[in-house]
């Protein structure tokens, strides 16, 4: 098996963060003392430029690089290496000044001021002349500095513009989709409530001035904002592959944010990068949310099958929560090891030195506003710096699944956007959550994937709340199970097609009521203190929020309602189907019949951990491998000491320590383990 890294000139975990010496231009010994500092904090790389516009062409046409080109020399000359950033994200005031159609239209048509960051038309030919301009000079001065190693394209890529111009070219996407007015209305609907359009002029995005009810339009108008993002971003980075085509280009993404389609999106990036925050509260409830955080992670791993870079995390506490609390002792190696863990080759950090004054100036940071190496966070900071510096064998390495969970960005837009079940907050992400954890508890790999991924890949596909299914989406489903497969989905399945209109014929649509063999005749959505409940193997289960009426044809039930007037109904089916098998879940549960479920599905496949002791409640193992080495990471998310054992005999990556018998981890402690596969 292939290693993949990142940048092949430079084969070692990337640790680092946000630094930003333009800010700091008059304080000449606060820029010599960072070199020094990131020597002991075991840092390698740096993101540099990110929001620089102004530091680098304080006025039009006249331009300063000596910040960064000293920046980059000292970085370099520290044995460090470099992430340059392109400064698109935040545009200096003259420009805004001289050219306010670069400034964002709101959906209420009002044109906005200079201001925050991302508040640029994405459209704009003026803003993306600029852009190229800027880009072009940064790509020529750099392409052959040796300590380039990266492309760090924009920040966070976000929001819409409704300016005359995005309009306009929706407008024109759309006819590309549709080719006529008369597919786009039948796809739409739009002759309820007389919406039909009868010129493309008529169409404008949703907004409350005007049309919020098209469901079709709005979830059109959310795929062009990506498409138009992404095509901003490939003229942001033509300069670039002209000057530095060896250089890889990414920009940092937000993991399951609805902003924009990151599955789309990474199709155009040569690594994913990702920024993550998690709110670590220092008890108990952090293995659910180390559970959340891992999946997100696993999405980016599985967004291009490859090794991903985490962009932006922190040593300690962040400044936009609701309550900014400290990471415990302990708790940042652990987390910077959960990253590992799950695909990604890098720990990088917002920020390096906290800044002296505006919005983030009390975010968390490796160099305190005290500005030297005598803080906790700071020698937290340089343990996880020296510790990644022993796991080179793991670098570049890859994750084997064989499971998989779907999530995909319309399917979630879709429903959070549907007239009907309830009203403010459908539950979807917390559902796919709430699927991904029984395999995250056992150390099962998984892969979080769409409809373009490779189904065949996978033993065990699990579909939680899949709404929207275009035809192709049935046809893979359909031959996933046919070949062999075992996929479980759930309440709402294949309602609506890729326009979110309603499939006709009963739901789920097409072939799949033949793949699971049942009919969804109703749906019934509870009230928040009301239940029925289900009893399956002789154990009774909640049933919260949703309760579909199914009928089975040709399905055997094996769990069934014992409440209100659909006593008796299916709430767990099974279809044998082909060579493979389809389970449906009608219901939604509190995460324990879930569990149980999930247990008998991976009990049927094999499918078991890379690690083989008994992962009490808190500790987790999760893998990567190179083909002929496998690497576990075993980690403590409780607060508690914990004890496992394993027959096998491993070697700790870092320590060269042998491993047998009983284990006992302590409180946020992470062992990382090898043997011969």
């Amino acid at each position: 098996m292939k290693k993949i890294f990142i940048n092949p000139t430079y084969k070692y975990f990337l640790h680092g963060g946000d630094y930003n010496p333009d800010q700091w231009q008059d304080y000449p010994e606060v820029l010599k003392d960072d070199m020094r500092l990131m020597q002991l904090a075991n840092c390698n790389s740096m993101s540099v430029g990110i929001f620089a516009w102004a530091a680098l062409e304080p006025e039009e046409g006249k331009y300063d690089f000596s910040f960064l080109d000293k920046a980059m020399d000292d970085i370099y000359a520290n044995g460090g290496r470099v992430i340059l950033a392109t400064p698109s994200g935040a545009r200096p005031a003259w420009m805004s000044q001289k050219y306010p159609e670069v400034n964002r239209v709101t959906e209420n048509r009002d044109r906005r001021w200079f201001g925050v960051r991302h508040n640029h038309c994405f459209t704009s030919p003026i803003y993306r002349e600029k852009v190229t301009q800027i880009n072009t000079l940064l790509a020529e001065r750099y392409k052959d500095h040796p300590a380039l190693i990266a492309w760090h394209v924009s920040n966070e890529y976000s929001g819409s513009c409704h300016c005359d111009l995005c309009r306009e070219a929706f407008r024109e996407w759309l006819k590309k989709k549709y080719g006529t007015l008369r597919e786009l209305n039948a796809q739409w609907w739009s002759a309820f409530w007389a919406h039909t359009y009868t010129d493309w002029s008529q169409i404008d995005p949703p907004s409350p001035l005007g049309e919020r009810c098209v469901h079709g339009l709005y979830l059109d108008w959310r795929r062009f904002v990506t498409d138009q993002t992404i095509d901003f971003y490939k003229n942001e980075i033509a300069p670039l592959r002209k000057f530095t085509p060896n250089i890889p280009i990414t920009t940092n993404f937000m993991g399951f944010s609805t902003v924009l389609d990151y599955r789309a999106f990474a199709k155009e990036v040569d690594f994913v990068s990702h920024d993550a925050y998690p709110t670590w509260k220092g008890d108990e409830s952090d293995i659910l949310r180390a559970s959340e955080v891992s999946m997100r992670y696993d999405l980016n791993r599985s967004l291009k099958h490859k090794p991903f870079v985490q962009m932006e995390c922190t040593p300690s506490n962040v400044n936009h929560h609701d309550y900014n609390k400290l990471k415990r002792p302990g708790a940042h190696m652990l987390s910077s090891m959960q990253i590992v863990a799950h695909g990604g080759d890098s720990v990088l950090y917002f920020q390096w030195r906290k800044n002296r004054g505006s919005w983030e100036k009390f975010h968390g940071a490796v160099v305190d506003h005290v500005g030297n190496e005598n803080t906790r966070v700071f020698r937290e900071v340089s343990e996880v710096g020296a510790r990644l510096k022993k796991l080179d064998a793991v670098l570049g390495t890859m994750t084997e699944s064989r499971v998989a969970l779907i999530s995909d960005w319309s399917n979630r837009w879709a429903l959070d956007n549907a007239q009907g079940f309830q009203k403010n907050d459908k539950k979807v992400h917390a559902t796919h959550s709430k699927h991904y954890h029984p395999m995250w508890k056992r150390g099962i790999n998984t892969d979080i994937i769409g409809e373009d991924d490779d189904f065949s890949c996978y033993d065990i596909i699990i579909a939680p709340m899949l709404y929207i299914t275009s035809d192709n989406m049935i046809d893979k489903l359909e031959q996933f199970v046919k070949n062999g497969g075992t996929l479980l989905c759930t309440y709402m399945l294949g309602m609506v097609n890729e326009n979110d209109r309603c499939h006709l014929g009963g739901f789920p649509g097409g072939k799949l009521k033949e793949v699971f063999g049942i009919w969804n005749e109703e749906i019934d959505t509870l009230y928040p203190n009301e239940k029925n409940s289900v009893t399956f193997n002789g154990v009774t289960y909640d049933a919260v929020d949703y309760c579909e009426i199914v009928h089975a044809q040709g399905a055997e039930v094996l769990a069934t309602y014992n409440d209100d007037f659909y006593k008796g109904m299916p709430a767990l089916t099974v279809n044998n189907y082909g060579k493979g098998k389809a389970y449906y879940v009608t219901f939604r549960d509190n995460g324990d019949f879930t569990d149980v479920i999930t247990e008998r599905l991976l009990t049927e496949c094999g499918i078991v951990s890379d690690f083989d002791g008994v992962l009490p409640c808190g500790m987790t193992a999760h893998s990567r491998t190179d083909g002929e080495n496998l690497y576990v990471f075993l980690q403590n998310f409780s607060i508690n000491p914990l004890e496992t054992s394993t027959a096998h005999t491993w070697v700790t990556v870092d320590w060269k320590e042998t491993i047998s018998g009983e284990i006992t981890l302590d409180s946020y402690e992470t062992l990382i383990l090898s043997r011969k596969i």
